[in-house]
């Protein structure tokens, strides 16, 4: 297999980032990279993956459940079930 060279322009920050995640993988970069292309080439498809963002409504419901549970107001959760008819059965009520 002949090998070639792609040079790309990229973030330098990302770039370093990217080097220490591989790093800690214990890969080079480069193999991650590959790894991409032969994705890419074999799927024929891209995929783009963003961070999931709760909309104004969650975050306002997130925020108070995190508030309660800082101010120890945790009634309202789950309580420990010993098996699955339990927990159907709080869930149905």
């Amino acid at each position: 297999m002949e090998k070639t060279v792609i040079n790309i322009k990229t973030d330098k920050d990302l770039k370093l980032e990217a080097q220490e995640v591989a790093k800690d993988l214990g890969l080079p970069l480069g193999t991650l990279i590959n790894a991409y292309l032969r994705d890419l080439v074999h799927e024929r498809r891209v995929v783009f993956t963003t961070h999931p963002m709760p909309n104004n409504k969650t975050k306002r419901i997130l925020d108070r459940a995190l508030n309660d549970v800082r101010e120890g107001n945790v009634k309202e959760f789950s309580p420990v079930f010993n098996n699955a008819k339990e927990a159907m059965v709080w869930l149905d009520k």
